[in-house]
């Protein structure tokens, strides 16, 4: 395929754009501890960081989402979250440069995510990228959310580009599958919140990549 075509690179958030995982991983343990638990290591929060609020707490307690218990733990860690959403959170390193090389060569990119408004949006004030970003869809934007397409198509479309025009960068099989059915480009980050039980060979994806730089491949060959 002729990369030249590409005028839009969206993202998703956690775990591609931002390395939101440390911040996630504090809100768990501030949870468990306040719950009289233990806390948990990093390294076993954050592959799961990407599939959001609810898994971190099924992770956290053994809960299912129809226990009783569940949703007040889930509210708690989302509003600890709130409260300290951009303490360690940043870039993945590369990514900043990714996104002057972007603007400067006249393109344009924006976020998809799942995470909601009420937390997308605080989240991307804080890393000053709101005026940055051509779109910014969250996972209660519209009705559907990812991985149906139709957040992908809708962003496309603020950013003012044809679906084959676009590329989709995430770390979660839902975002591949949700590029694909647009009809856009579609690589897997896999800097990203992946675990050992993620095959991101088999999702389809246009390509892999290791490290954000990588994305440039697909917008100045």
């Amino acid at each position: 395929m002729s990369s030249s075509r590409i005028k839009t690179v969206l993202f998703d958030l956690d775990g591609t754009l931002a390395d939101t995982a440390p911040d996630l991983a504090a809100a768990l343990n501030s949870v468990l501890v306040n719950n009289g638990r233990e806390s948990l290591p990093y390294e076993t929060i954050r592959p799961v960081v990407s599939h959001g609020g609810q898994a971190l707490i099924k992770l956290g307690f053994q809960l299912e989402s129809d226990d009783p218990g569940f949703d007040p733990l889930r509210q708690e860690l989302l509003d600890y979250y709130q409260q300290n959403i951009a303490t360690h959170t940043c870039l993945f390193p590369g990514m900043d440069t990714i996104l002057e090389i972007i603007e400067n060569s006249g393109l344009n990119w924006g976020v998809v995510t799942n995470k909601p408004a009420w937390l997308t949006e605080p989240l991307m004030e804080a890393l000053h990228l709101s005026q940055r970003a051509a779109s910014i869809v969250s996972g209660d934007t519209l009705d559907e959310r990812k991985p149906h397409p139709a957040p992908l198509l809708y962003a496309c479309e603020q950013a003012g580009s044809k679906a084959k025009e676009c590329l989709y960068v995430g770390d979660a099989e839902r975002d591949i599958i949700a590029g694909n059915r647009a009809g856009m480009t579609t690589l897997v980050a896999l800097f990203g919140y992946l675990d050992e039980t993620d095959t991101p060979n088999k999702w389809n994806a246009d390509a892999m990549i290791h490290t954000p730089e990588e994305i440039l491949h697909w917008l100045l060959s």
